[in-house]
């Protein structure tokens, strides 16, 4: 079985954003789905690893910034690549606003925001699925929304290999660039960056 098969599934990218104790954090998703107009409501998936999924899940309160193809790579660098447990990831990034909910939503590199609030929580394993209503909702602007595909081809840098010399026997992780150096790479593991598996993962 070929994994790398998933990465032809088209979905966006997204910055989803919540609050807790007074401290603002969010994380990049790529599972925001309308899934009923009447009432109008969305899915989100997220990691339980990452902080914000403690943070929607202890308030039930988020917002979903839509991502668009001008978003340079420091966007999914900032909330990406990074765990909001120990780093504020909108220290020195001034794009943004509070919608109605009081929660933060960047006004740069986006084209809408929604605001929404959850009704029902899936248990995944790794991951929670959250079902939510959306209680607000604006455009931005009319740029177009990035797909993983375009992140992939445009966006995020191409890895440099090292001179011959520096060669290293290791693992590249085909969603962030992180590198594991060592002969294996267990089965189990996953990315110290973005999450993903050792599925995503090929060797170098």
């Amino acid at each position: 079985m070929n994994t790398k098969a998933m990465h032809k599934l088209s979905y966006g990218l997204f910055v989803i954003t919540g609050k807790k104790d007074g401290k603002d954090t969010g994380c990049i998703v790529n599972t925001v789905s309308q899934v009923t107009t009447s009432p109008n409501r969305i899915s989100v998936t997220v990691n339980k690893s990452n902080y914000t999924h403690d943070v929607i899940k202890s308030t039930h309160a988020f917002n979903v910034s839509i991502l668009t193809e001008n978003a340079p790579f420091e966007v999914f660098q900032r909330f990406g690549f990074q765990s909001g447990k120990d780093t504020n990831k909108f220290s020195g990034f001034h794009y943004t606003s509070r919608s109605g909910n009081g929660l933060l939503y960047l006004t740069s590199y986006t084209n809408a925001f929604l605001s929404c609030w959850v009704t029902n929580m899936i248990d995944l394993g790794t991951h929670t699925m959250f079902i939510a209503e959306v209680t607000d909702c604006e455009v931005i602007g009319d740029a177009p929304s990035v797909t993983y595909g375009y992140y992939q081809s445009n966006i995020k840098p191409k890895p440099q290999k090292p001179a011959a010399a520096e060669q290293k026997k290791g693992y590249r992780c085909t969603v962030c660039g992180y590198v594991y150096e060592g002969e294996t790479l267990s089965a189990d593991f996953v990315c110290p960056l973005c999450k993903h598996g050792a599925d995503d993962f090929e060797p170098i």
